[in-house]
């Protein structure tokens, strides 16, 4: 992919997202927010199963934070919590500038256009709300589970 499609794909998902939106009865919610830019996401999942079958946010920011939230959770529906943990650590690897394994940058899908953000450090922290966001709330899923 040429630099033209990641920004193409960054800024449809930053502008047009279909998962900006209520959830209805979701599993668990969770705001996430970065007070050095004033982005503000709020995530709300369903997961039936172990799997994440449902998936929205709401809220406002830069077209890095809306477009790293939607191309997350294109990523992640339909997984089970354990695929989207490995695949958030990737995500959170890869802005991080790790080196990843081919398998691993392929299971990133279209969020993998988010990689130049790495060069931004102004930038890194919208790119990861999101993701960090979720971590923490599929770490609080799996505790209540195991209570």
């Amino acid at each position: 992919m040429d630099d033209n499609i990641y920004s193409e794909i960054i800024m449809e998902h930053g502008l047009n997202s279909p998962y900006k939106r209520e959830l209805d009865s979701p599993s668990c919610s969770a705001l996430g927010h970065n007070p050095n830019c004033g982005d503000e996401i709020k995530l709300h999942i369903k997961v039936e199963g172990g799997v994440i079958k449902d998936m929205s946010f709401t809220g406002s920011g830069c077209a890095i934070s809306q477009s790293s939230t939607s191309l997350m959770i294109q990523t992640l529906l339909g997984l089970d919590v354990s695929s989207a943990k490995r695949i958030i650590d990737s995500f959170i690897n890869l802005i991080k500038r790790e080196k990843l394994s081919e398998d691993e940058r392929s299971n990133l899908g279209d969020a993998i256009a988010l990689e130049n953000v790495s060069n931004m450090p102004s930038r890194v922290k919208c790119a990861l709300l999101s993701w960090h966001t979720l971590e923490d709330l599929l770490d609080k899923l799996d505790s209540n589970k195991n209570a």
